[in-house]
């Protein structure tokens, strides 16, 4: 399994070897320069975001800005360990043919396409690694399982998601609620941070109100859905009946074999993750909860729990080929939607290139606006000044690069000078 991750992540940071810095990832950047200890505890998007800043402090003060492929490597290497840790845990608990099922359909995750193929979401891939990683540890050591959940609430908010899971989990393990004190020093040090840094975090526009309490379960049954279909490397509508499917496999299981603590704990943190996401995002709409990036969080969680239920299948006689030639199908059909996703997000860095060459073309003319954005799709709110500043201290990443697409470097040339001059 580790071997077939590592070639699946060695092709993709060969297939994204032409991309470059995008959208939020200029916004850390340009302040980069600015950055004191306590910026650190800042919230992005109302996440705490530590050891993700952290991450590209040492990147931008290593490999600079020269170089999109250094970033990217670190997102695969992060996405590789959710793989394989992905498949010990199912492992311990179905075998190693769900497994190895499992694993595989993450690993090809299409419908996940915007974590694994933009680097600013080491976040959340690395706060869900060290949540998995909480998850294999709780069992023997749950100290060591509450250091690890203190280190994904570090890099994201996503840890939540595995703080829910292991107190249920514990809750509801007969003999183990005493190990619950261990989850009290990063439940305070959250509330900590939040009272002191996040809740003065910014919120998407518009912001959120009272009304998103109506449409947060909305919200989160559309955010569910997505997460069942995404594992098919389906979307829209579809998702409803494979829900209901998905949660009539999990009544079936829970039926006949019982509850657990922990598939209550992964159900627990996995509805946890769209009602709260609800509170701060449904002002959006409630399609929003079907984001990719909320997909693959969501798909981690449901490969565990289906997981758990895969295990009491026919695994023997005609039923094994049957059951794999259905998982070969959703890889396949995952696999093909990431690579359309890679193809058309490489158009749309040779967009962001050519903003780059842009503001270095335009950076002695007399006519710029230096409150002007060169594109407000690619890097919004990113002024001239700003990133100049940047590269002139980390490298200029469109440096020696032919303009190619033409159109877009004239249209960004015009946004960046003086109407009339």
């Amino acid at each position: 399994m580790v071997a077939a991750a590592a070639l699946v992540c060695a092709i993709l940071l060969w297939l994204t070897g032409s991309f470059t810095f995008y959208f939020d990832e200029w916004t850390f950047i340009t302040t980069a320069p600015d950055w004191t200890f306590w910026t650190y505890f800042e919230p992005h998007n109302e996440h705490p975001s530590m050891l993700l800043r952290l991450s590209y402090t040492l990147l931008l003060n290593t490999v600079g800005l020269r170089a999109y492929t250094p970033y990217m490597a670190v997102l695969l290497l992060a996405h590789c360990a959710n793989v394989v840790l992905l498949f010990e845990l199912v492992r311990r608990r179905a075998g190693d043919l769900v497994a190895m099922a499992a694993a595989f359909i993450l690993l090809v995750l299409g419908a996940g396409w915007e974590d694994i193929l933009w680097a600013f979401q080491i976040g959340w891939l690395a706060s869900i690694a060290f949540g998995l990683g909480a998850m294999l540890a709780l069992g023997r050591r749950p100290a060591g399982a509450a250091a690890l959940i203190a280190v994904s609430l570090a890099f994201s908010g996503i840890g939540m998601v595995f703080t829910v899971a292991a107190a249920v989990e514990l809750l509801l393990t007969r003999g183990r609620r005493r190990d619950l004190l261990w989850l009290v020093p990063p439940a305070v040090a959250l509330a900590a941070w939040y009272l002191g840094f996040g809740r003065f975090g910014t919120h998407p526009d518009p912001q959120p109100t009272a009304a998103n309490l109506l449409i947060d379960p909305l919200y989160a049954v559309w955010g569910l859905s997505q997460g069942v279909a995404g594992l098919l490397g389906a979307g829209g509508w579809i998702g409803y009946p494979l829900l209901a499917l998905a949660l009539l496999v999990m009544a079936w299981r829970w039926r006949r074999h019982g509850l657990d603590g922990f598939t209550a704990g992964v159900a627990a943190g996995l509805l946890a993750f769209y009602l709260v996401a609800g509170l701060t995002r449904a002002q959006l709409g409630w399609q929003q909860s079907g984001a990719s990036r909320y997909v693959y969080v969501a798909a981690v969680l449901w490969l565990v729990l289906l997981g758990d239920a895969a295990r009491h299948l026919p695994w023997r006689g005609t039923w094994r080929p049957a059951l794999v030639a259905c998982v070969f199908l959703a890889c396949f059909n995952s696999a093909v939607l990431l690579v359309e996703y890679t193809s058309a997000k490489t158009v749309q860095m040779q967009r962001a290139v050519a903003d780059l060459q842009a503001l270095a073309a335009e950076r002695n003319d007399p006519c710029l606006d230096p409150t002007s954005d060169a594109d407000v799709l690619i890097t919004p709110g990113i002024t001239p000044p700003a990133y100049y500043r940047a590269v002139d201290r980390y490298g200029d990443p469109a440096a020696g690069i032919p303009v190619r697409d033409r159109a877009d470097f004239e249209a960004a040339r015009g946004h960046l000078r003086k109407a009339n001059c």
